[in-house]
């Protein structure tokens, strides 16, 4: 039971991933002017990236200093969600 739970919570932390990474590649499109911003579907799938990044984001930019334009929250975000990943296992199921 233990294992089908972690799955299930590992697999929804793996698409959270997949969004913060998604979602800060967006981001240096638009920076480097490769995609357009007014066009709908970016503009679409950025809003939709935003959303659901920006409420975890937020409280890790306000600790972190800038470094020069680059935002290193989305690495700091994905390291602690590995982190929590390998808590969920040793909770969860017991192993390393």
């Amino acid at each position: 039971m233990g294992r089908d739970i972690f799955w299930l919570l590992s697999q929804v932390i793996s698409l959270y991933q997949f969004v913060i990474i998604a979602g800060a590649i967006l981001s240096w499109l638009v920076a480097f002017n490769v995609v357009n911003p007014r066009n709908p579907f970016v503009a679409g799938v950025a809003r939709f990236c935003y959303s659901l990044t920006e409420p975890a984001l937020r409280p890790i930019r306000r600790i972190l200093p800038a470094f020069g334009g680059v935002d290193l929250s989305p690495i700091v975000l994905l390291l602690g969600l590995e982190f929590f990943r390998r808590i969920l296992w040793r909770i969860l199921v017991g192993g390393f």
